[in-house]
């Protein structure tokens, strides 16, 4: 049994680099539309990119989280079929333009991402809020959903050697945020605001030159579930909790087997399994990755960062020209 795990396991991580090709194209796909103002058109270009480049990988594959329902999506939407048909099953986790607004008016921070991981293995998350809280490795195990914020504050400091006065609490720029704000400033730590994609927030905490060492905050679920992959495959720690706003959001967590929507899940409820990678595609600048370039020789150069839970090297930033 040991024998054919590693197996599942190296078919899979075999096609990382099929994966970091998926958000190149997507990437060059948006360039012609960045700073244009039009973000159907640019989604677009991302969505049908990576759809036809999935399409050529060996797996059978399936879109987990994606650009919504059949009835909403085109393409890739939830439970569309993609690869060959034949390989490894795969769980995908796809957001063509994460930071269409910040792409189509020229602003940094967007990018393309994707998390994949073995068949059902990524919980099925709804779009609606969900509630966060991401580290790094070095405080792994030391946050808790269901405690006040600067009870977590305290235990990561400790975690990490460091004075409250040294600790860098990044929130999203949202007023809903204000009473997180507020108890991190009375605490004497620092705040370090951003304005969307939190999934970037998510993974600087494992990042030692971001200098973030704890993400909290509300924001989109589905997000969170690539957000999760990634920290998992950087060793970091990531909780979080569905924050229906309605009895319709209420209902299709129900629909979508979350039972008990108000539980605080853990790393291995969002993502049950070790057997997954994460690869993000820069479009325009942003903390971690550089934007799409057009070099003298004509050709586009993209940044990337792959991730892989199963890989010696777990973090890559990748430099290529298309």
């Amino acid at each position: 049994m040991a024998i054919m795990n590693n197996q599942k396991v190296n078919a899979i991580q075999l096609l990382t680099d099929e994966f970091l090709l998926v958000t190149q194209k997507a990437a060059v796909a948006c360039y012609p539309w960045i700073g244009r103002g039009n973000k159907i058109e640019s989604d677009r270009a991302a969505t049908e990119a990576m759809r036809n480049q999935l399409k050529t990988i060996p797996m059978n594959a399936k879109i987990v989280i994606g650009e919504g329902e059949m009835d909403e999506a085109p393409m890739l939407y939830i439970g569309e079929d993609v690869g060959t048909g034949y390989g490894p099953g795969i769980d995908i986790a796809v957001d063509p333009v994460e930071g269409t607004t910040l792409m189509a008016t020229g602003q940094d921070h967007s990018l393309v991402v994707i998390a994949a991981a073995e068949k059902d293995s990524l919980l099925h998350a709804p779009d609606m809020y969900m509630e966060k809280i991401a580290v790094g490795p070095k405080a792994k195990g030391c946050i808790d959903l269901n405690a006040p914020l600067t009870e977590n504050m305290v235990a990561v400091a400790r975690a990490l050697g460091k004075d409250m006065r040294d600790l860098t609490v990044m929130i999203q720029d949202r007023p809903r945020h204000e009473y997180l704000m507020k108890q991190v400033f009375e605490s004497g730590a620092r705040v370090k605001l951003f304005s969307d994609v939190d999934i970037t927030g998510a993974i600087s905490t494992a990042i030692d030159q971001q200098n973030v060492d704890l993400l909290v905050g509300t924001g989109g679920a589905p997000e969170g579930v690539i957000a999760a992959v990634a920290l998992k495959c950087l060793g970091g720690d990531f909780q979080a909790r569905l924050v229906p706003q309605n009895q319709g959001e209420l209902d299709r967590c129900i629909k979508m087997g979350i039972t008990n929507p108000e539980k605080a899940l853990r790393l291995d409820d969002l993502v049950k399994t070790d057997n997954c990678f994460f690869v993000g595609t820069g479009i325009t600048n942003g903390h971690l990755l550089k934007g799409v370039e057009k070099k003298e020789n004509g050709k586009l150069e993209t940044h990337s960062l792959v991730s892989s839970f199963k890989n010696e090297m777990n973090m890559q930033f990748i430099t290529s020209e298309m």
